[in-house]
């Protein structure tokens, strides 16, 4: 569905240095990336800040041409088959809306609907199906600019997939959602990708997302791709282990037992940090020989803070690919 091979965008920055000069220098958004996604996948696409995320989503969507290197979406050039393109891919940015702000969502719809040219009754079936997964009834006749931010980011998605997109990229998705609105739209995508078969590449900083709905992950930084693989493979080699939370029958001092560290204690509850190679099941039955225990739980690592532990430097890109 998307093949990028070694793709490179460069930009031209003009700098002020002096009173009337000014400087050119080259920045390089994307530096050599190369990743393709099959059919039917939903790949996660994280980077902090800066990191080249949104240029390699205008170049898949072909906003920007890349200085060098391959790009297809769909099997087409999207810088050179813009509109051909347009017709197989549907694109969500969260922080801007392709609803007309004036028009009640129904003819914001419509509008969609002509632009791509769906025929009348596939609109209307496609209209219906989308309406009901994604409970637009009560606010279809409210102007754009009424309705709530997930109101709006629901109307969004309709419009994408008004025309039955192969693809679908998002951007941001979820931000500024209040917890019921990000659970329906999760929901969602979480529906259309695994009954329908969309194809959905998803950029966001709400790493909830990625976990709930995502089975790869790809992470860009300084514009390279610096891991490219499952969640729990993330989790594996960034080297960030397990927690186990023992709740013994009373207080007790930090336990003993080989292959795990006590991190924390309160009153009768102990958190223990397990390597990742470590054998929970030995430790929990070692635990349960030498104490009284009333309640256990494995916590696998939050991945929140393994990515900005990636970010900040504290564990190497080379050890999570």
């Amino acid at each position: 569905m998307i093949e990028a091979g070694d793709v490179r965008k460069t930009f031209t920055v003009r700098e002020r240095s002096g009173r009337l000069r000014r400087t050119r220098r080259r920045v390089s958004a994307v530096d050599g990336v190369s990743f393709t996604v099959a059919p039917g996948e939903f790949v996660g696409y994280l980077g902090p800040n800066g990191a080249g995320k949104s240029t390699t989503i205008k170049m898949l969507t072909g906003i920007l041409t890349p200085t060098s290197g391959t790009v297809r979406v769909c099997g087409l050039d999207p810088s050179r088959q813009r509109t051909a393109l347009a017709r197989r891919l549907g694109v969500v940015f969260g922080h801007r809306t392709t609803l007309w702000w004036d028009l009640p969502l129904r003819d914001s719809l419509a509008l969609v609907r002509r632009l791509y040219r769906v025929e009348a009754g596939a609109h209307r079936e496609r209209l219906d199906e989308l309406t009901a997964l994604l409970d637009l009834g009560p606010f279809l006749a409210t102007p754009v600019r009424q309705l709530s931010l997930g109101q709006r980011m629901r109307g969004d998605l309709a419009a994408a997939l008004l025309h039955a997109p192969d693809l679908l990229v998002l951007d941001e998705p979820t931000i500024g959602l209040d917890v019921v609105s990000k659970a329906t739209v999760r929901a969602f995508l979480e529906r259309l990708n695994t009954e329908r078969g969309t194809t959905i590449l998803l950029t966001t900083h709400d790493l909830g997302d990625i976990e709930r709905l995502c089975r790869r992950v790809m992470i860009v930084d300084h514009g390279r791709l610096a891991f490219d693989g499952s969640l729990d493979a993330l989790r594996a080699t960034a080297g960030s282990g397990r927690i186990l939370v023992v709740e013994l029958a009373r207080p007790e001092p930090p336990v003993a037992v080989d292959g795990a560290v006590v991190e924390r204690v309160e009153g009768p509850r102990q958190w223990l940090r397990l390597p990742a190679e470590a054998n929970a099941a030995a430790v929990v039955a070692t635990l349960a020989a030498r104490h009284e225990v009333r309640d256990i739980a494995l916590r696998e690592p939050d991945i929140e803070e393994i990515v900005a532990r990636l970010y900040q430097g504290e564990i190497p890109y080379s050890a999570a690919r």
